[in-house]
C-alpha cells in the first residue's frame, strides 16, 4: 500500500524514520529536474537538491499538515535555488543538456520529426525569461495545478494565471518564426 504524503510525515512524526526516507525517494528526481530548471547545471542542481532534503529534515516538525507536502517541499526548493542564484549573482538564461540515445538502426521518420519538434520547442522555452519557464514546467512536467503553482512561487493565482497565458502566447509567437 502506498502511503500519502501527509501520512509519511505523520507517521515520521510519530517516530517511524524509514517514513522519511520513502519520501525523500519519492521527491528526489522532481526535486533535482525542478532545480535543474532553475539553475542550469547538474552539479549546482544536486548540491541545491541535497540542500532542499536537509531543510526538508530540519523543518518537517513545523511542517503544516493541514496543506500539501508536495507543494510544502516545491517551495522550499524554489526558494533554496533563487537563493543559490542570488548568492552567485549569476543570470541563468538557457543552459540546458540534451541527451540524445543513438540508435545504431535507423531512425523512422516519425521519431525524427518528434525530435525536431523537441529541439525546437526546447529552444522557444529557453528564449522565454525564467518567469514563465517555471510556469510551464511546473504545470506541464510537474504536473501542479495554478493554485498550487502559486503556493510554489508565493505569487497571487492570477499573476500566474497570466504568465501561463502570456507564455503561450510567446512561445506560439516563437515557434512562428521557425
Amino acid at each position: 500500500m502506498i502511503n500519502s504524503d501527509e501520512q509519511l510525515v505523520g507517521d515520521y512524526l510519530k517516530g517511524d524514520e524509514k517514513s522519511l526516507e520513502v519520501l525523500i525517494k519519492r521527491y528526489l528526481g522532481p526535486i533535482y529536474g525542478f532545480v535543474f530548471r532553475f539553475v542550469g547545471n547538474r552539479e549546482d542542481a544536486e548540491e541545491i537538491a541535497q540542500e532542499v532534503f536537509v531543510k526538508v529534515w530540519r523543518n518537517v516538525k513545523k511542517f503544516n499538515q493541514s496543506k500539501s507536502f508536495k507543494t510544502w517541499i516545491f517551495s522550499i526548493a524554489k526558494n533554496t535555488a533563487v537563493d543559490f542564484l542570488r548568492k552567485r549573482r549569476v543570470q541563468v538564461f538557457s543552459e540546458t543538456e540534451i541527451e540524445t540515445v543513438v540508435d545504431p538502426a535507423p531512425l523512422p521518420q516519425e521519431l525524427l520529426e518528434k525530435a525536431e519538434t523537441a529541439k525546437l520547442l526546447e529552444s522557444a522555452l529557453n528564449k522565454l525569461g525564467l518567469e514563465y519557464r517555471t510556469v510551464l514546467y511546473l504545470y506541464y512536467n510537474d504536473h501542479f495545478n495554478f493554485r498550487e503553482i502559486a503556493e510554489i512561487l508565493d505569487e497571487p493565482l492570477n499573476t500566474i494565471k497570466s504568465r501561463h497565458r502570456r507564455a503561450l502566447r510567446m512561445l506560439r509567437k516563437l515557434l512562428e518564426k521557425k
